[in-house]
């Protein structure tokens, strides 16, 4: 498969792009950046420099994924949500030295207009939600929401929500298991752990 970009965007020099991945409209991947194979890159996208996405990723437009951010596989981004790279940053003092690494695991979304703030990790199909100001780590399969972000239950990797406030949404079964209704995936549950014990997609 090939490559489509959009005749109004710019690809620099040095820029690494997998087949069958979609660049729309006004975007601009810097140099030195990788982006996956099968990816959706929306309208209005600035990526890089030295930027790393994996495969089959979704970018929604008006995102900005500066250098220090990096995308696993499967990982969706909202429209206009919000990554950093600088904890303190200041226009009279350059701390390109100072960049702080965000990392975004395989499978995880980010809501529509959510803020992520540098050196964070969100966890693998993590859910982040529309309008969250992440200031620290997700865990997989974490639900967070809210200003500042807080973990407020989990999904599952096909993106039901399971838990929410400590309400079980899924179908309870014996020993500590929830089943999710949409996809039958099997989670162990208890107030103090999440995982996988037999998912089906």
């Amino acid at each position: 498969m090939e490559v489509f970009i959009h005749p109004s965007s710019y690809v620099d020099e040095g820029v690494e792009i997998g087949s069958g991945t979609k660049i729309w409209h006004f975007s601009h991947i810097l140099k030195g950046s990788k982006i996956g194979e099968n990816c959706i890159i929306g309208q209005n996208v600035m990526i890089g420099p030295d930027v790393s996405i994996g495969n089959r990723c979704k970018v929604q437009n008006n995102v900005s994924i500066y250098k220090g951010v990096e995308l696993e596989d499967d990982v969706f981004c909202g429209p206009s949500c919000v990554f950093t790279n600088v904890v303190n940053p200041r226009a009279f003092i350059e701390r390109k030295q100072e960049f702080k690494k965000t990392s975004v695991k395989k499978g995880a979304t980010i809501g529509a207009n959510a803020t992520i703030v540098c050196g964070t990790t969100i966890g693998k199909y993590a859910l982040i939600g529309a309008g969250a100001v992440i200031t620290k780590d997700v865990p997989d399969y974490g639900l967070v929401y809210g200003n500042p972000g807080r973990l407020m239950g989990y999904v599952c990797k096909c993106g039901t929500v399971l838990v929410n406030k400590g309400v079980v949404k899924g179908k309870v079964l014996e020993d500590n298991k929830l089943s999710c209704e949409y996809c039958e995936s099997i989670y162990f549950y208890n107030k103090k752990d999440f995982y996988p014990i037999d998912e089906k997609i």
